[in-house]
């Protein structure tokens, strides 16, 4: 059942994707990450109450909310990290980094919640990185790399995004999953609003035409529901399979850009993808 979820999970994701790249083109990415969240919330609470979950927080843990907190302290501080990483290098060098969160992420889960880590594991690790690192399309850019610190930001943004996965599969272990990702959503939103702030983005949000809202507020549903497949499937499965299973949305998103934008795979790209595939299918060996 938690395969199952996962790849509704990944649907979800990757429509959000075809939806942000048509409606939002004129909007600035962070005041739309921040705006979508919103509606992630509203999503995630409306869920909460729709399934009577709210009547489980009076006993909920502080061990469970302390791992919550934390798990949407660290989407955050990914989402700063990686937009710095983006201003200070080039988008074919940070991107790469931050992909490897995923095999980051099932190293880390073999190591602080023992789940198995097998041969086949170990080949679809192989294999998504590979695939990962070929699906990476080289592009032209302006920006000017003045310093190192890019590579900081690309592996900190990484590394929060694993722990993200980690923290999150250890605070809803025991908490309803509708709840629990609700909870960490507001954590979210925290950030995500203070990384508006801080680019001083707010005053744009009078410039947003209607289009623009429309697709903002579907693809804050299609997050908001991709999240609560995930968590779930997290709580009821292994991180080591959930998480790679969440990552086929650019399945989802590579299909829908082909018939929708023309847009075509070169033959490195179209190789890396075949992996990537063959990796997260590989993992589902037991």
């Amino acid at each position: 059942m938690s395969v199952i979820i996962a790849l509704l999970s990944a649907f979800l994701a990757g429509i959000t994707s075809i939806l942000v790249k048509v409606g939002v083109q004129k909007v600035d990415s962070s005041l739309a990450i921040a705006l979508r969240t919103i509606i992630v919330l509203i999503c995630s609470w409306l869920m909460v109450f729709v399934v009577g979950s709210f009547s489980t927080l009076p006993s909920l843990s502080l061990t469970s909310l302390f791992f919550l907190i934390l798990s949407g302290l660290t989407t955050g501080a990914s989402w700063i990290c990686y937009f710095k990483a983006l201003q200070l290098g080039d988008i074919n060098k940070v991107v790469p980094i931050d992909k490897s969160s995923t095999i980051l992420t099932m190293i880390l889960a073999f190591i602080f919640l023992k789940e198995p880590l097998t041969l086949p594991m170990i080949l679809g690790i192989l294999f998504m990185g590979v695939g990962t690192a070929l699906m990476i399309q080289k592009k032209e850019t302006s920006q000017t790399i003045k310093s190192k610190a890019w590579l900081g930001y690309a592996l900190l943004s990484a590394v929060f995004a694993s722990a993200t996965s980690i923290l999150g599969k250890v605070g809803i272990e025991n908490v309803e999953s509708n709840l629990g990702t609700a909870i960490r959503t507001i954590v979210v939103l925290i950030m995500a609003w203070l990384i508006v702030f801080m680019q001083h983005k707010q005053s744009q949000i009078k410039e947003i035409d209607r289009r623009s809202w429309l697709y903002l507020i579907l693809s804050g549903l299609t997050t908001g529901l991709s999240w609560l497949c995930f968590y779930k499937a997290l709580q009821i499965g292994q991180a080591s399979i959930v998480i790679p299973i969440d990552k086929l949305s650019i399945l989802v998103s590579i299909g829908f850009a082909y018939f929708v934008f023309k847009e075509r795979l070169t033959k490195k790209a179209f190789l890396g993808l075949i992996l990537v595939v063959i990796g997260t299918f590989t993992l589902l060996i037991k």
